[in-house]
């Protein structure tokens, strides 16, 4: 199996109980849920199989062991993972809503979330090197951060994925712009959702946006255009094209399906899988994750996504 590692921030998230309370309301809380992007992706490669990384930081406290515990025993290597002493691990709180937008609030900044690696000592040579653009924006100088290790795993041999995740809540104030446009120049698969494509290319229109990402990027082979419940649009370089319906499942709390989505499309490309058969695995994935409460609290496992690829026309 390949080996996938990623960076980021690592983190715990509190959750509405129920859709529609935004977080000016007083009312009830759930968690905390193991939780951030990276840590979500990296799970769901572990549980699929492969052998999996995070790069990353949590307090020595009780939120900090609740995300460990569940990442070692899915079998997330934590090799590089600070347990910082007397700080607080990093926290966001959310709402979300009928109409499928969410709301976060988070405590990040200055937890060891956004703790700083020296690149040089992280000893990894990975297959897949995966980066989410809300890590790029929590902290700028996190945000470089990441961008020196991908350099460092890039000149061992990894390939790297990107999922820009954009999130409206981390854009105040702040310009990743540089960064994003750094880590595509380096980028083979690329995952952003309609919105992100936009917001990167400058096209409201799909099929302008995705040809200006091939045009500029010259790494770039497989553009997977992320719908939500829409489905998928998979682009490969030269102009092929492949929806990929969504799978249906009733929805329980969207939260971190994309980031599974992208874990089992990169695991099935990795096991050298057609690209329309690791589309139809990313579907399930984030699916299976919608289904359940919590972000990363979906039933994924091997064995449920290809019994569910067999039985899914």
């Amino acid at each position: 199996m390949a080996k996938i590692w990623t960076m980021g921030e690592i983190l715990v998230e509190i959750m509405r109980t129920k859709k529609d309370i935004p977080l000016n309301r007083v009312g009830e809380f759930l968690g905390p849920f193991p939780s951030g992007a990276p840590a979500i992706f990296i799970d769901t490669v572990a549980k699929l199989g492969h052998e999996a990384g995070i790069i990353g930081g949590v307090g020595d406290d009780d939120f900090g062991g609740v995300i460990i515990n569940r990442l070692k025993s899915d079998g997330v290597n934590c090799e590089y993972v600070i347990r910082k002493n007397n700080a607080s691990t990093a926290v966001a709180f959310v709402a979300y809503y009928s109409n499928g937008s969410r709301d976060f609030i988070y405590h990040v900044k200055g937890t060891p979330a956004v703790e700083l690696h020296n690149p040089e000592i992280i000893n990894v040579k990975a297959d897949y090197f995966h980066i989410m653009g809300c890590s790029l924006m929590f902290d700028i100088e996190f945000g470089k951060n990441i961008v020196q290790v991908m350099e460092i795993f890039h000149s061992k041999g990894a390939t790297i994925t990107f999922d820009p995740n954009i999130r409206k809540e981390l854009l105040k104030g702040q310009s990743a712009q540089i960064m994003i446009e750094h880590v595509l120049k380096k980028t083979t698969i690329f995952l952003p959702g309609k919105d992100e494509l936009s917001i990167i290319t400058g096209y409201e229109d799909e099929e302008n946006g995705i040809r200006k990402l091939f045009e500029r990027y010259r790494t770039l082979e497989i553009v997977i255009l992320k719908k939500g419940k829409k489905g998928a649009a998979i682009y490969s370089r030269g102009g092929k094209k492949m929806n990929i319906p969504p799978y249906p499942v009733k929805e329980v709390d969207p939260t971190g399906a994309g980031d599974c989505f992208d874990a089992a499309f990169i695991c099935g490309i990795a096991e050298g899988k057609d690209v329309f058969i690791a589309g139809k695995m990313a579907a399930i994935a984030g699916a299976l994750n919608a289904a359940a409460f919590g972000p990363m609290e979906g039933n994924i496992t091997r064995e449920e996504i290809e019994k569910r690829l067999q039985t899914w026309k």
